[in-house]
């Protein structure tokens, strides 16, 4: 049976990725951003895909009370909200002391409170009916900031604090509503093209880079199996990670020497290029930037890592049942060793 799956950010990046992979599920899919151009592109290539059905829900998440009318708008059309999945968001790529009030405090305002807002809604309804998933998109740097991203290192933390708070508080009322987060790496997604960047080079993702369907099938997975904290995305964001909780005085260093860098394609930056901070880079006439970066070239499809992390069991169990083999050939082995002294 399908299942009703809202999508915040759905007109492009990982939002617009996800919204491809629940289609090909059949689910009734509500798709919510603030650009017009990109949610339309996004709603047809959903029917294609085999959506049930699909709304678009044109709405900005910073404002509480626009969220608030657009989950009642999807509740009535499609009915009650299976699955919510918060991917909204925009930065800067600056150094902090070039960034000002104004821009840290949209910023933030989108890519935290946006969070909150469509939680604090959604999540109401879904507690009347003890049943529902929340799934929020969030990064390795909700746990490690980098330099030239203070704005969104800092949201990303926001939203881990906030998430573990939710959670604990779901647990201890027994609520049958689940929310989990999953932890992204470097993602070919257009953010590199529209965020606003006073960088001197074109902005990008630190290598290794991923396609935005590794996320998208991630999401899914979690929207499946929602009773996982969160999920880790990619062995660049487990490294990073791990190194962070063990070395984190090391790493502050190595980021230092290298962040910079490797952050900045060693081209000019356009100074003309789109900004959809405080308009969508995709209004009315804007174009349709679609899931897909600039960087496909150096895309990975797929991450190992992923792989193991969804299938955990049946890799534990293959793993288990190569060494009892290997355990059984070593006995026969040696078996045979001793037999043949013997008869010597």
């Amino acid at each position: 049976m399908s299942r009703v799956v809202a999508v915040t950010g759905a007109s492009g990046g990982v939002g617009r990725a996800c919204v491809q992979e629940f289609a090909r599920r059949g689910d009734r899919l509500a798709l919510l951003a603030r650009g017009t151009t990109g949610l339309d592109a996004a709603a047809d290539e959903a029917r294609r895909a085999g959506a049930a059905e699909v709304i678009t829900v044109p709405v900005d998440v910073a404002d509480a009370g626009a969220v608030e009318e657009a989950v009642a708008q999807i509740e009535q059309d499609l009915g009650p909200v299976d699955v919510w999945v918060n991917s909204a968001f925009t930065s800067v790529f600056a150094p902090f002391h070039e960034i000002t009030a104004q821009e840290y405090q949209r910023a933030t305002e989108v890519t935290y409170l946006g969070y909150v807002h469509c939680t604090m809604s959604v999540l109401r309804r879904m507690r009347e009916r003890d049943r529902g998933v929340i799934v929020q998109v969030g990064s390795a740097l909700a746990y490690r900031g980098v330099p030239l991203q203070t704005v969104y290192c800092g949201a990303r933390h926001a939203v881990q604090g906030f998430h573990e708070s939710l959670r604990c508080e779901l647990l201890h009322d027994r609520s049958g509503v689940s929310v989990t987060m999953v932890q992204m790496p470097a993602l070919n997604t257009p953010q590199f093209t529209w965020v606003l960047s006073k960088l001197p080079q074109k902005a990008q993702p630190v290598p290794p880079i991923y396609q935005p369907e590794v996320a998208a099938r991630a999401v899914a997975f979690a929207a499946d199996h929602p009773r996982r904290r969160e999920y880790w995305v990619g062995a660049s964001t487990v490294g990073t990670l791990v190194a962070n909780a063990v070395a984190p005085g090391l790493l502050d260093r190595y980021l230092a020497r290298t962040g910079y860098s490797s952050q900045q394609t060693g081209e000019p930056r356009d100074p003309d290029q789109p900004v959809n901070m405080w308009e969508p880079a995709d209004g009315p006439e804007g174009r349709d930037f679609g899931a897909h970066g600039t960087f496909d070239a150096r895309a990975k499809t797929r991450s190992w890592q992923q792989v193991v992390a969804h299938h955990y069991p049946q890799v534990a169990a293959a793993a288990v049942g190569a060494t009892a083999v290997a355990t059984v050939a070593s006995i026969a082995s040696g078996l045979g060793r001793r037999a043949g002294r013997g008869r010597a």
